[in-house]
């Protein structure tokens, strides 16, 4: 008989960490009177940049810009495919769709939930143009094959670093020594939040060149600056851009936020330390796998159930938690299944075994910086009850 007593406040799945710091760089951005993009926006372009070990870094108001952009600034267009993975949020694909090219998916790794390199391989055709690979949950990709398959073929790169800020490949930055770009999200769910938002890295002049006017409305470099003393009205529509800019008051957050990098990554480290321990050792239970090149960001902790060991399967376990007040979410329902892409493409079951294996397992548990430690070991002691109880 289980001991276990339900508390009686619900933990959140997710909260943003805001201190008086960034609240404080609000408030002083606000009376500054410059609110739209201006000086504080070019200023987190720069520590972004430096941050990551970038040269180039283009603030955004979504990481979905950032990936449009970074295709369109390759040249991606109308006839040519880009391969890509089912696991992950639509906007990966649907950017892709936007620049009038086709999204092609590879199956993942199994074991980290990454796209398989392997499967890159069988996808590439004569029309393939560029790889958009996914650093899911802050895993990151086995960029080194990656990159010798973009070689071996000419193709454009463009990292989905959405989960990976502070995520490492071989001891490297995700963002330093890139091949393509890296884009981010700064989503308030995110390791770093501006509420809403993104960057662009990458080292290519002419990729961050031609994104600033793509993301700016289409205007000449440096538009923005127009309204300032010693600023000109004079510009011109080089494309027919888009409003994606980052402005003031989320570079302000942003600012503080990635002063604070390191002391909030400790926390979420701890977290997914005492999560990979108490869950390693139950067999319905399979703690993420993290492989020897990647130093994990643990933007998300996503545990998968051992359905051959439980009567219950993940959507019951989910329930299970939401009883016990554990909030959850599932990254994700792969995009193959989505209704828009299964009508155009004809995709089915069985198509991307290993991203359906996943989806059919994984329950995204809380992890970020501000819980407390009665609040991890409860989460801990929910799954475990759980387990235990729906044991076969």
């Amino acid at each position: 008989m289980s001991d276990f007593k339900v508390r009686d406040t619900f933990i959140p799945y997710n909260q943003p960490d805001i201190s008086d710091a960034e609240i404080n760089e609000v408030v002083d951005t606000l009376k500054s009177g410059w609110i739209a993009k201006g000086p504080r926006t070019v200023e987190f372009e720069k520590e972004f940049a430096q941050y990551v070990g970038a040269k180039h870094a283009l603030a955004l108001n979504s990481c979905t810009a950032a990936l449009h952009v970074s295709l369109l600034s390759a040249g991606i267009g109308e006839g040519d495919e880009v391969i890509s993975s089912p696991m992950t949020f639509a906007s990966t694909a649907n950017t892709i769709l936007h620049c009038g090219a086709k999204p092609v998916f590879a199956d993942i790794d199994f074991r980290t939930g990454c796209i398989d390199p392997n499967e890159i391989a069988k996808k590439i055709t004569p029309k393939t143009k560029a790889i958009v690979p996914i650093h899911y949950s802050g895993q990151v990709c086995d960029l080194d094959a990656i990159y010798k398959l973009a070689d071996e073929h000419d193709l454009y790169v463009s990292e989905d670093a959405a989960h990976a800020l502070w995520s490492r490949y071989k001891g490297r930055l995700i963002g330093h020594q890139l091949k393509g770009a890296a884009s981010y999200s700064f989503y308030a769910t995110k390791n770093l939040t501006t509420g809403e938002g993104g960057m662009l890295a990458t080292d290519n002049d002419e990729i961050d060149a031609k994104a600033r006017i793509w993301a700016g409305q289409g205007m000449s470099h440096n538009a923005w600056n127009r309204y300032a003393k010693g600023g000109s009205w004079r510009y011109d529509i080089c494309e027919p851009g888009f409003k994606y800019n980052m402005f003031d008051i989320q570079a302000a957050l942003g600012l503080r936020q990635l002063d604070r990098m390191e002391e909030m990554q400790q926390k979420r480290l701890k977290i997914a330390e005492r999560y990979q321990t108490a869950f390693g050792k139950c067999d319905a239970l399979d703690p993420p796998f993290v492989p020897e090149y990647t130093t994990h960001c643990w933007h998300l902790y996503v545990l998968r159930i051992v359905p051959e060991n439980l009567t219950i399967d993940r959507d019951q376990f989910i329930v299970e938690l939401n009883q016990r007040n554990v909030g959850t979410s599932v990254h994700f329902i792969p995009v193959t299944q989505m209704s828009y892409y299964v009508n155009r493409y004809g995709f089915k079951k069985g198509d991307f075994p290993n991203a359906d294996k996943h989806f059919e397992r994984i329950i995204s548990l809380p992890l970020y910086p501000t819980m407390t430690d009665e609040q991890i070991q409860y989460v801990i002691d929910a799954v475990l009850d759980i387990a235990e109880k729906y044991h076969k």
